[in-house]
């Protein structure tokens, strides 16, 4: 019998392909970087160039193309906000030691020592979002769609998680869907609310031409 939830992966691949292109859009677009992490993109390019080498030494060959969607174009965005002075030495100091401590651990653990960090990778690299997009009084260089869809692709890894018993998988979509909800939330918070239109008042003449009737 055929489980629908066996096929949340390739969804969760479907929506992940895409994910940043709206956000390079805008950016390219409106040139506005209010509220978007440079270091958010960098950390994001970073950690899937290291789930690129997961995957290739655990034959896992359809995660392949997400990951290497998401290297390329966390990557470009990282460079688009380095060009508009978004760039922080601090925040780049402590980006290469996370890339050492990944070269660390694959190369002393292996496979498994590189999934097991990796599997905290999220949490530090969404947390820079987070933080800037709350800090930002008014976020509005933050594209919604691409976090919406960071919020079905973690979704459906939370669903398909919980399917399979794999907790590591559950807690990355877990940690994916909340933060996806707090960016949401904090975008939808910001947004300038539409002022309510006026109605709109009779002409002096058509009070002439009433009267003269």
């Amino acid at each position: 019998m055929i489980d629908v939830l066996d096929y949340a992966p390739i969804a969760a691949t479907t929506l992940a392909i895409p994910q940043f292109l709206p956000q390079i859009v805008k950016l390219r677009a409106t040139r506005d970087t209010a509220g978007i992490s440079w270091t958010w993109a960098l950390l994001t390019s970073l950690n899937n160039a290291a789930w690129i080498v997961y995957f290739t030494l655990a034959g896992y060959w359809s995660a392949l193309v997400p990951a290497t969607a998401a290297t390329l174009l966390a990557g470009l965005l990282a460079v688009m906000l380095s060009r508009r002075g978004q760039a922080e030495r601090r925040s780049a100091g402590l980006i290469a030691g996370w890339a050492a401590l990944l070269a660390v651990g694959a190369a002393v653990f292996g496979r498994a020592g590189l999934g097991a960090l990796l599997t905290a990778a999220f949490a530090v690299q969404v947390a820079p979002s987070i933080w800037t997009a709350y800090r930002t009084p008014r976020p509005t260089g933050v594209s919604w769609v691409t976090w919406l869809l960071i919020l079905g692709e973690l979704s459906c890894w939370l669903t398909y998680g919980v399917h399979v018993s794999d907790p590591r998988l559950t807690v990355l979509g877990a940690l994916g869907v909340t933060a996806s909800l707090l960016m949401l939330a904090r975008i939808c918070q910001t947004r300038p609310r539409t002022a309510p239109r006026a109605r709109a008042r009779p002409w002096p003449w058509s009070w002439v031409s009433s009267a003269g009737r």
